[in-house]
């Protein structure tokens, strides 16, 4: 028993060698990221049964519970069985990718088993994908979302496997029962032992892999906001040369890059770093993959210096991400992401390039709703910029900064959100009315960072009339009422806090409801409110104000603003409006 218990750690062994490649091999750990998905599903199931395959053929033959000398096991004789690491592979399959994954290993694994033994090796398949289903199936159940079970957990997991498979062995190998319990006492506690060690250090490497990914996920959305911050002032002069140059520097000191090259619609705004001595600015786009980009108006990654398409022979880029620039969903520009190492173009990189895309977009869009934004009356700029409050940007940022240690698919969610919200205020400041549902998808984007910064403080619920959200409304209706509400009701407190939004059709007018439970208004204060701007410790008072004043310029007799105490607590702003529908093209500027 010494001896087979020796033999199969060299098995384990070479199982755990092959898992450590493979966890360091990045389009296996982008397998890993995306599991979830059907074709993930299929590549691991056919990674892990080249594994159990492999288990087979570098099993430890033996007859008459004696070690029997071999090499590769490609045909068995009759009475003859292995030990393998073929549950091993079996049972990490299905702890990884759940009970479709570990019954397909199970399957192909159990029937090449069949294939290669006598024709006592037929339970092998039942058995195998039994132990693939179940591995599957309890995984599943101690895996938290987006994690994999404990190594522990794991470890007792594929001693359990081990446990199943020992028990057909002995139930069904050889011609009778006692044959099958003679096999079972010889080969049972080196393979429960070792197998369970060997799940234990697979689950091991591979969770470590993924909490490194991770942290580095954290520490990069960190980064970004921070790199976010700095290219701001550049993009909001619009994509231009100089801005261009100013925003690669900080990029690539921000990143890993070789070299960061921005690009408008046909010519080189910028490079910076490798290959900058034939990217030249000025020149017009030089490589096939960027002007497909252009063309196309998709993200492009590759991995090999011949897609690149760069007409220069000694050019030093390997390896580059293409992320095209919209503004309005036209797109007006290229970001290019090279590397002069293939092998540093990570899953993570492919993230940061999609993130960085979103931002500057929405960047160079703000940018340009500010040039614009001069050409406006004086009158409607002041209205406009009266909404949009200087610090909820920092606080927005300082919030989604707070998680990115703690969650960073809530800080990334929250990130976009942010852009939602920031988009709405361009899109807002170029129009006088805009579809009720783009408003409401402001509002909650403004709610989801408010409530992240304070949890459980709010409870805002909505009551839409579905028919409704294609009307047209003034951009802010909503939002105002709702910031007001949050900001002024509620005083001090804490919890207990809650607003309701009804939206809803009357006479064919459309009516805004806002209702809260909060400290209600003074009177002498709730006389003023919609008709001059009311200073509170809080704020300036002009919003409502400037509220009031834009639906009646819009709507003249036909638009409403009123504001009064509910007799329990609280207050009820509505506005009444006429119902305009979006194809009105008449009604936006």
């Amino acid at each position: 028993m010494i001896e087979l218990f020796i033999l199969m750690m060299e098995r384990v062994g070479l199982m755990i060698l092959l898992a450590f490649l493979l966890v360091n091999v990045p389009y296996f750990k982008k397998i890993l990221l995306s599991r979830d998905k059907y074709q993930s599903k299929l590549q691991l199931a056919i990674i892990f049964s080249l594994f159990a395959i492999i288990s087979n053929f570098t099993g430890i033959e033996i007859k008459d519970n004696q070690i029997v000398p071999s090499s590769i096991l490609t045909n068995l004789h009759d009475n003859v069985s292995i030990a393998n690491t073929r549950t091993l592979a079996i049972g990490v399959s299905g702890i990884v990718g759940g009970p479709f994954v570990g019954g397909m290993v199970g399957l192909i694994a159990g029937t090449h088993r069949f294939i290669q033994g006598s024709h006592y090796s037929l339970f092998y398949i039942p058995s195998s994908l039994l132990v693939g289903f179940l591995s599957g199936w309890l995984g599943k159940k101690l895996t938290k979302k987006g994690q994999f079970p404990t190594a522990t957990q794991a470890a007792f997991i594929g001693a359990f496997m081990e446990v199943v498979q020992m028990l057909f062995i002995m139930l069904f190998s050889g011609g009778n029962l006692q044959q099958g319990i003679n096999l079972v006492s010889f080969i049972a506690f080196p393979m429960i032992i070792l197998n369970s060690t060997g799940t234990f250090i697979f689950l091991s490497i591979l969770t470590t892999t993924l909490q490194q990914e991770e942290q580095a996920k954290a520490v990069q959305t960190h980064d970004v906001l921070e790199l976010a911050a700095a290219t701001l002032p550049y993009f909001r002069e619009g994509l231009n040369e100089h801005s261009a140059q100013e925003v690669a520097t900080i990029i690539q000191h921000y990143t890993k890059v070789s070299a960061i090259s921005l690009t408008d619609t046909h010519r080189i705004l910028a490079h910076y770093g490798a290959g900058s001595d034939h990217h030249i600015p000025e020149l017009e786009v030089i490589t096939e993959l960027s002007k497909d980009v252009l063309k196309h108006g998709t993200l492009s990654i590759v991995h090999h210096k011949e897609q690149i398409g760069c007409s220069n022979p000694n050019c030093p880029l390997k390896a580059a991400i293409v992320i095209p620039l919209f503004v309005h969903k036209k797109i007006v520009g290229t970001l290019k992401m090279y590397f002069t190492d293939a092998s540093q173009l990570t899953h993570v990189e492919e993230q940061l390039a999609k993130g960085l895309g979103t931002i500057f977009s929405t960047q160079i869009e703000l940018g340009e709703a500010e040039v614009q934004s001069k050409l406006l009356k004086e009158a409607e700029i002041k209205s406009l910029q009266a909404q949009v409050n200087p610090h909820f940007f920092f606080n927005a940022i300082n919030t989604i900064s707070a998680l990115m240690r703690k969650d960073s698919d809530k800080a990334r969610t929250l990130l976009l959100q942010l852009s939602t919200y920031f988009r709405g205020n361009l899109q807002g400041a170029r129009q006088t009315l805009i579809p009720l549902k783009q408003e409401l998808a402001q509002v909650d984007a403004y709610l989801s960072l408010e409530q992240a910064r304070f949890p459980n403080r709010y409870t805002v619920t909505f009551d839409v009339d579905d028919t409704l959200i294609h009307y047209l409304v003034p951009p802010y209706a909503v939002q105002i009422l709702v910031e007001n509400t949050i900001k002024h009701a509620f005083g001090s407190r804490k919890e207990n806090n809650h607003a309701h939004v009804s939206i809803y059709k009357k006479q064919e007018k459309l009516i805004i409801s806002v209702k809260d439970n909060g400290l209600g208004i003074p009177d002498e204060r709730l006389t003023h409110l919609g008709k001059e701007s009311v200073i509170s410790e809080k704020g300036t008072g002009t919003a409502l104000d400037n509220l009031s004043k834009r639906m009646t310029n819009l709507f003249g007799e036909q638009a409403e603003f009123n504001v009064q105490n509910n007799l329990d607590s609280g207050v009820i702003f509505t506005l009444t409006m006429p119902l305009i529908e979006t194809n009105n093209s008449t009604t936006l500027s």
